[in-house]
């Protein structure tokens, strides 16, 4: 699939005020999409999308991502039955990052580790011991991720 589906980007005009979709994809062909519950405003996860997975995402209505770790494209609940029904996508002002406001199949979850959201975890930091800690916001998983994609490599790297 070639990026023509999406305008050249000519003016500052064009990208800022006009209706054409001209998004900007970094030196790796790649452009960040934060992904949101409908429902419930959370953040779901943040991802990157190709051309081709931006635009199958608008064609078919399903949420498709480029792996970076994987090098490839996919199209989320392939793997686990938790796909990802667009609602709604969003660009922002200077055309180079997409929100997408989803309804998830199943028990709503879309991280892979097991919890609805990839930000499961916030930032702790005691001023008076000069200590960072991570505790977890989401006290329990939906779903067991060894019982979902068994020996499907971990996309987590280290």
């Amino acid at each position: 699939m070639s990026d023509d589906f999406f305008s050249n980007r000519v003016s500052v005009q064009q990208v800022e005020e006009s209706n054409e979709l001209a998004p900007k994809f970094d030196n790796e062909g790649l452009i960040p999409v934060i992904t949101m519950d409908s429902k419930t405003g959370d953040i779901l996860m943040l991802g990157y999308q190709n051309a081709e997975a931006l635009s199958l995402s608008i064609k078919t209505g399903f949420a498709h991502y480029w792996s970076r770790s994987r090098k490839c494209l996919w199209k989320k609940g392939d793997t686990s039955g938790l796909y990802q029904r667009i609602d709604e996508i969003l660009i922002d002002d200077d055309q180079d990052a997409v929100l997408m406001k989803v309804s998830v199949d199943g028990t709503g979850a879309s991280c892979h580790v097991g919890y609805k959201s990839c930000f499961y975890r916030k930032i702790n930091h005691d001023k008076n011991k000069n200590t960072t800690s991570l505790k977890f916001v989401e006290k329990s998983k939906t779903f067991d991720p060894n019982e979902v994609y068994g020996d499907v490599p971990n996309p987590t790297k280290l």
